[in-house]
């Protein structure tokens, strides 16, 4: 039998959003989220452990309002530097999903690694999983359905 995830943990920026931050002189004000990606963690919320990490320190309160106050699931600051340790450190069925250049030794560390079509090419090749929809439009859906398929299709 394949070993099945137990955790999937994702970043936030360029993974549930479009990756944009929108500033005005005060500073950060927005992210933009998609509404989709929700739909996707209910599906698979009663299979994994479901965990958002963010490196944003000036955003970490527009995630943490979205994340974990809207959506409820739990939310951690970690910094790109130490998210492959922080990562690896919850076992060997981790899933993880990030967009960035920090995030590919992660997502090639993972059981399963997932990248949004819209990740940098870095993160891309360094997946199990590369989304058909772009961040914030869905791709977070497309890896909650990958991983059912893959893992959960009993």
């Amino acid at each position: 039998m394949t070993m099945r995830p137990t955790h999937f943990i994702l970043d936030v920026d360029g993974v549930m959003t479009d990756g944009r931050f929108y500033y005005t002189e005060e500073g950060k004000i927005m992210k933009r989220f998609g509404p989709h990606d929700g739909d996707g963690l209910k599906l698979i919320r009663d299979k994994v452990a479901v965990q958002f990490i963010s490196a944003d320190h000036r955003g970490f309160s527009i995630s943490k309002k979205r994340i974990f106050d809207d959506m409820g699931y739990p939310l951690t600051l970690v910094s790109e530097s130490e998210r492959l340790e922080y990562v690896t450190s919850l076992g060997p069925t981790t899933a993880f999903m990030g967009d960035g250049i920090f995030d590919a030794p992660v997502i090639q560390a993972a059981l399963c690694g997932i990248a949004p079509r819209s990740a940098r090419p870095e993160a891309r090749l360094a997946a199990d999983f590369v989304t058909a929809s772009k961040a914030g439009e869905g791709a977070v859906l497309d890896a909650c359905q990958y991983i059912l398929r893959k893992y959960f299709n009993d």
